[in-house]
């Protein structure tokens, strides 16, 4: 999900593109965005699905003109490392949160968690942990559960691609899971609790990969702050023709990109195969995502002015 956090303030300048991000511990996504705003003076800025605060690990951000390219990446999967805690729930189902009911001793076993934790492989339905940002009647559930309200969530469809658990000590569990756009490893954590019966909660989290995004092009957000001190930050920034690879990238010329900018349709011989296309002005100026209409004709679906 895309979060959008832009504001009306005048900008210095304009920073266009794709920002992958480390995130630490203990701060919000809003406040990696509030960051990344006072480095660069970008207002317009947004983080591609949140990170708890305890969590740590890739957060993409678009920034300036790119945030309209949002929807284009919605489904990412994402990639975790992380360790479940049993012995005892918690009311957000991880670390931060208030134990509910007494802590149990558990004397746990490799072979077992593993049996358990694969009966939540492949689709399953799961029901939205009362501590998170969806929304319910246009209100975040978590403001609801802090309010002593319990919000009415609806369990919805999500894909579990792999879960694997990779080592026991004591009474923590150490996994690496891949979950489709919309999951909550935490709400898994819970359930594993209530179904070996003697509670649990996610102890630690670390996205190790959003869609394509992996930690290896990740910045931290000191660095990241250095290098818009330099001047240097979109030197590091993903190229933009690497953005959105499942798509062709074509190079229109001048009143091509004049038409384009009007809204007009264009032809693109080239592409008479491709559903959407990204239309550049130059190297890496991205103007445009086409929809083809008919044959070579393609119709501006996003423009990026």
């Amino acid at each position: 999900m895309f979060v959008s956090e832009e504001t009306g303030s005048d900008y210095r300048y304009r920073v266009n593109g794709l920002l992958i991000l480390d995130k630490p511990g203990g701060m919000t996504s809003h406040d990696v965005v509030a960051r990344v705003r006072r480095a660069t003076g970008e207002q317009s800025v947004g983080h591609l699905g949140t990170l708890d605060p305890m969590a740590t690990g890739v957060l993409p951000l678009l920034l300036g003109k790119y945030t309209r390219l949002a929807q284009f990446f919605s489904t990412s999967e994402k990639a975790y490392a992380g360790t479940i805690r049993f012995g005892f729930a918690t009311d957000t189902y991880d670390a931060e949160g208030q134990r509910v009911g007494e802590a149990r001793e558990v004397a746990l076993k490799l072979e077992s968690v593993r049996a358990e934790a694969a009966k939540f492989r492949g689709e399953i339905e799961q029901t939205p942990p009362p501590y998170s940002a969806k929304k319910i009647e246009g209100k975040p559930a978590y403001k609801l559960a802090r309010a002593g309200k319990t919000p009415e969530l609806r369990p919805v469809k999500i894909t579990v691609d792999a879960f694997a658990i990779e080592s026991v000590e004591g009474e923590t569990a150490r996994f690496a899971m891949r979950i489709s756009a919309g999951g909550y490893v935490r709400a898994i954590a819970h359930a594993m609790g209530q179904a070996m019966g003697c509670g649990a909660h996610l102890a630690s989290l670390r996205r190790t990969a959003a869609g394509p995004f992996t930690l290896d092009e990740a910045l931290t957000v000191d660095a990241m702050e250095t290098l818009a001190a330099e001047g240097k930050l979109e030197e590091r920034m993903p190229h933009p023709r690497t953005i959105l690879p499942e798509m062709p990238a074509v190079t229109a010329d001048e009143q091509t990109v004049g038409r384009i900018r009007n809204g007009m349709q264009v032809n693109l011989p080239e592409y008479s195969e491709a559903a959407l296309v990204k239309i550049f002005e130059g190297q890496r100026d991205l103007v445009a995502v086409g929809k083809r209409v008919a044959g070579t004709l393609f119709q501006p679906f996003v423009v990026l002015v």
